[in-house]
């Protein structure tokens, strides 16, 4: 039978460190083959995958594998402390939590929050990010979990549905259609349009449209949601945008109307999202189960 021993544990946080075998055993001075074969019993002596592995790219940490990494990293620093007194105090566990840039003023404060509270004594971080920016983090290790919308997701991200978001036209007041109370595609397709620069989001909208047989005009892409109404309030276009602000002015203090659109297939949920399925009772899990009871009995307030 197989006991771990520090030396195992060195070389699961020396993969993870250079996010190949190759370079991890170049460093630790050992074989590839060598290396290879003891993770896959490391591996299999745990009953996890730690690492996922992909043809072509470099080895993706699992949820379960980040933990154990981070675990690893805490006993490897404890026993150098032991052997060498002077030697700093082990780090304290670790949680980084994604979320998308337009979504972080509105959730990041309270999922903090919940976090700190269901989770004491770990150490927070926060990273922001557009849709790639946060697939690509979670692939590497270097986000746990992320708050995000569901566009494109493949089958190895674990998705929990938080709330449905419908989208809003923001206008000036005087615009004729800011007298309705809801707007459709149809509405919009003739009026000059300002959305978001990030890809995905302007592909998402533009595919709506063409579902309608529909191909809108694009005014501006802008960068920022506060970009977005600012050029809406002063006339440049309609602007379309899922996370809204709750305020009539724009940043420069000009008056607003939001509409939310009438189409059923417009609406989106927002998802709490993790690299393949955590382990029961792990501190992704923890997250998780905290983020989920904190955003799910909630909804998105439509102003106008």
């Amino acid at each position: 039978m197989l006991y771990l021993t520090l030396r195992h544990y060195e070389y699961v946080a020396a993969i993870a460190r250079h996010g190949s075998l190759s370079a991890a055993a170049a460093a630790l001075h050992v074989s590839q083959p060598a290396l290879s074969a003891a993770l896959a019993r490391i591996e299999a002596h745990l009953d996890r995958v730690l690492f996922l592995r992909r043809k072509g790219a470099a080895l993706a940490l699992t949820p379960q594998g980040r933990e154990f990494v981070h675990a690893a990293e805490d006993l490897l620093a404890e026993a150098a402390r032991l052997e060498h007194p002077g030697e700093p105090a082990r780090r304290s566990t670790r949680l980084i939590l994604g979320c998308f840039q337009d979504l972080a003023p509105f959730l990041l404060p309270r999922a903090l929050n919940a976090l700190r509270a269901a989770l004491p004594g770990v150490a927070l971080e926060i990273r922001e990010g557009d849709f790639e920016d946060l697939v690509a983090a979670q692939l590497s290790g270097a986000c746990d979990l992320a708050l995000t919308w569901d566009l494109g997701l493949d089958a190895a991200f674990t998705r929990q549905e938080l709330y449905r978001v419908t989208p809003q036209a923001v206008m000036p007041p005087q615009h004729p259609l800011a007298v309705q109370e809801t707007v459709s595609l149809d509405d919009l397709a003739s009026e000059p349009l300002i959305l978001s620069r990030e890809g995905l989001s302007i592909a998402h909208m533009m595919r709506l449209f063409r579902n309608r047989g529909h191909v809108p005009m694009i005014a501006h892409r802008a960068a920022s949601l506060e970009l977005l109404r600012s050029l809406a309030a002063s006339g440049e276009g309609i602007g379309l945008a899922y996370s809204l602000p709750d305020s009539r002015r724009s940043q420069a203090g000009m008056p607003l109307s939001a509409r939310p659109l009438r189409e059923i297939e417009a609406v989106e949920p927002v998802v709490l999202t993790c690299h393949a399925d955590p382990a029961a009772g792990s501190l992704t899990a923890t997250a998780m189960q905290a983020l989920s009871a904190e955003f799910s009995p909630t909804g998105h307030r439509n102003w106008n």
